[in-house]
């Protein structure tokens, strides 16, 4: 299994830069690069990835997307003075050229190519290119949006022809539709292309028809392109997170991509003056986070824009250690999207319903008259040749974003627990060999006796269950004093009510317990301290779901994993309005899960509570335990089965649930009609 994260920078491309005033591209600048590079310096996260070497890309690379037309002005601009260079940048839509433009344009395609051959030839697992120019904007046939060649776009085809891929997931967070990667895979089915952006009703630059939901893709690329208008300026982490759970993820996980490009903007950052949105730096983890869990982790991330350069550096930073497998910092922000984001999401699902097994029993419809369509009457500016003027932030602006980001890091950021998984049993030790475990050394029996007699008495009623606890309270308190990110123990069903119990006197505001199988003993969680969602075949008999305490019954597909459904759909959406401290996974008797299904839920509840997550198994199934523990350690990407759409029956089973529980649980929203959050 591959592993480690690849790094491509090259200084030379800092040397493109505009040589006379332009008030539309003067944020393009080579700081961009070189402060995002300096920042992964100052957090020690250069010296850990393994060094790749940027080249040029080939004329025929080039080739592979771009007409020989388009090369060859682009080549011609090396001896052009500055009156002919701006002569030809002006004929393209916000566009400049350098004498050395051309050189740093080939560099970007060639580290691009770098990293996908380093992730497809399994030198790394995954890896980040700092290029410039950028290029999801730039055509067949034209230079635009600052961009020259289509970096990403080369690399898809590059990869089809090297590899022979044939499912290429492109996903392009940049604030701006990447119009020219649509454009160039619009009929092929090959090549999922996903794009949030800012919209406006069309009012936002490049104001084209076809960024709308509604351009799903043509002929054979039906319903394989993915835009997700964003019709308001301010959207945050939730209505990102929300557009994973409930568009791109379920539909990622049907396509099976063998591989992932992201055309990584970070202008839908905070302090952009571009995007003008409000998402901070550690959401970009935990969407990174999300991606690792597709295509065997082969991910590759290619910078695009970003011009706010504090934001800019903060989200490069937050991505690469994601990909370096860190812990990923708890999300911020109110858990819950906005009613804009919520249109938008409802729409895109409406819109491709036609083309997806996931959508098929989605009891979806499109929404004509938008919370965001009145402000348009107001408007009175609507010329879109004057909608990408840069509006430069004032000095006050930029220093305020600063200052906020400063602070804000400080708060998130912790160091990483020098274990990553721990266990006290050398027996389940040996289980999980060569899964690099730790082993720690298990609590005091007399220690274990008093805290028993004197707090948990009440549920501790077999020797089996005090026999168990010197293993969860040793573990528990590693993690608490972030020794350790996580623990695996094996134990009977019957003690995790101890450990819920102890994770609150230990200080943990709330605990969020996902349990599979029987459950003996179940939890008091009135306080809301302790939050538990209880997978089981059949309703246990008396107790009813409330808030905190959340009945969802479901049985492995005999033909495959359709357990993706649940968990995007409704677990996840639910842990992350929750924004648990603590994850506890335990798994009892009478699981009716099976390792796909259960893999799938330690991968996925890794981006909560800091990666801190306890399991408990009960059963002592050596591939259970193996699988749990190298998806704690982050060995290896797991493989999740084949997907399988869920029935009618089940999409009904979520549908009720979500219905039940939207308005306490804010993330579940996906539709107007289900009720509505903030404005």
């Amino acid at each position: 299994m591959a592993s480690g994260t690849a790094l491509i920078y090259d200084e030379e491309m800092t040397t493109h830069k505009l040589l006379w005033s332009d008030p539309v591209c003067d944020i393009e600048v080579p700081e961009r690069l070189s402060s995002s590079y300096e920042q992964l310096k100052c957090y020690h996260l250069v010296e850990r990835c393994v060094h790749v070497p940027a080249r040029e890309g080939s004329e025929e690379e080039i080739l592979l997307v771009h007409s020989l037309e388009h090369l060859e002005v682009a080549k011609s601009t090396q001896t052009m003075n500055d009156e002919e260079l701006k002569r030809v940048s002006g004929n393209y839509d916000a566009f400049f050229f350098h004498p050395n433009t051309y050189r740093c344009a080939r560099l970007a395609v060639g580290a691009t190519l770098q990293l996908v051959d380093a992730v497809m030839s399994g030198k790394v697992c995954n890896g980040m290119a700092l290029v410039r120019p950028p290029g999801h904007h730039s055509q067949r046939n034209a230079a635009n949006g600052f961009c020259l060649f289509n970096n990403v776009a080369i690399a898809a085809e590059y990869a089809k022809l090297k590899y022979g891929l044939q499912r290429i997931l492109i996903v392009d967070w940049d604030v701006h539709h990447g119009q020219g990667i649509q454009y160039i895979f619009e009929e092929d089915p090959s090549v999922l292309y996903f794009s949030w952006h800012r919209y406006e009703h069309q009012e936002f630059w490049p104001s084209l028809k076809e960024s709308n939901y509604d351009a799903v893709g043509l002929g054979k690329g039906e319903g394989f392109n993915i835009n997700l208008p964003w019709n308001k300026v301010g959207m945050g982490n939730s209505d990102y997170l929300a557009a994973f759970f409930h568009v791109l993820l379920p539909m990622a996980f049907e396509f099976d991509p063998e591989l992932i490009l992201v055309s990584s903007g970070y202008d839908s950052g905070i302090g952009d003056p571009e995007g003008q949105m409000n998402a901070t730096p550690e959401v970009f983890a935990h969407l990174t986070h999300f991606l690792m869990q597709l295509a065997n982790g082969k991910l590759c991330v290619i910078l695009e824009g970003g011009y706010h350069l504090k934001s800019l550096s903060e989200s490069v930073c937050m991505t690469v250690k994601t990909l370096l497998g860190d812990p990923v910092p708890q999300i911020t922000g109110e858990m819950a999207p906005c009613l804009s984001a919520i249109e938008s999401i409802q729409n895109v699902r409406a819109a491709h319903k036609p083309y997806w097994k996931w959508l098929m029993y989605e009891d979806t419809s499109f929404l004509q008259n938008l919370s965001t369509s009145s402000h348009l009457l107001k408007k009175t500016n609507t010329n879109p040749s004057t909608e990408h003027e840069s509006k430069m932030p004032s000095n006050d602006e930029t220093v305020k974003v600063e200052r906020f980001l400063e602070l804000h890091m400080k708060n998130i950021l912790f160091p990483v627990p020098p274990i990553k998984t721990a266990t006290t049993d050398a027996k389940v030790s040996a289980h999980l060999l060569p899964v690099p475990v730790h082993l720690v050394k298990e609590m005091d029996k007399t220690e274990i006796k008093a805290l028993v007699s004197g707090s948990y008495a009440d549920l501790v009623k077999e020797d089996k269950t005090l026999l168990s606890l010197g293993s969860i309270l040793a573990i528990l308190d590693k993690i608490m004093k972030k020794e350790v990110c996580n623990g695996i123990v094996e134990s009977p069903a019957s003690s995790v009510a101890v450990a819920l119990r102890h994770s609150v006197r230990l200080g943990f505001q709330r605990v969020l317990c996902i349990f599979v199988g029987d459950m003996q003993i179940i939890p008091n969680t009135e306080d809301g301290k302790i939050l538990v969602i209880h997978i089981c075949e059949k309703e246990q008999s008396g107790k009813s779901s409330s808030k905190h305490y959340i009945s969802l019954n479901w049985k492995e597909d005999a033909e495959g994993n359709d357990f993706f459904s649940a968990v995007l759909g409704f677990i996840l959406p639910v842990a992350y309005s929750y924004q648990p401290n603590l994850t506890v996974i335990a798994v009892g008797p009478n699981r009716s899960l099976g390792i796909s299904e259960i893999s799938l839920l330690f991968a996925l509840l890794q981006g909560l509570a800091e990666s801190r997550i306890l399991a408990m198994i009960e059963d002592t199934e050596r591939n259970l335990m193996q699988s749990l523990a190298k998806a704690l350690v982050g060995a290896s990407a797991p493989h999740f089965g084949v997907y399988v759409p869920p029935t009618q029956e089940k999409v009904n089973k979520i549908k009720i649930l979500r219905d039940q529980f939207q308005q306490e649980w804010k993330m579940l929203q996906c539709s107007v009609k289900d009720g509505i959050s903030r404005n």
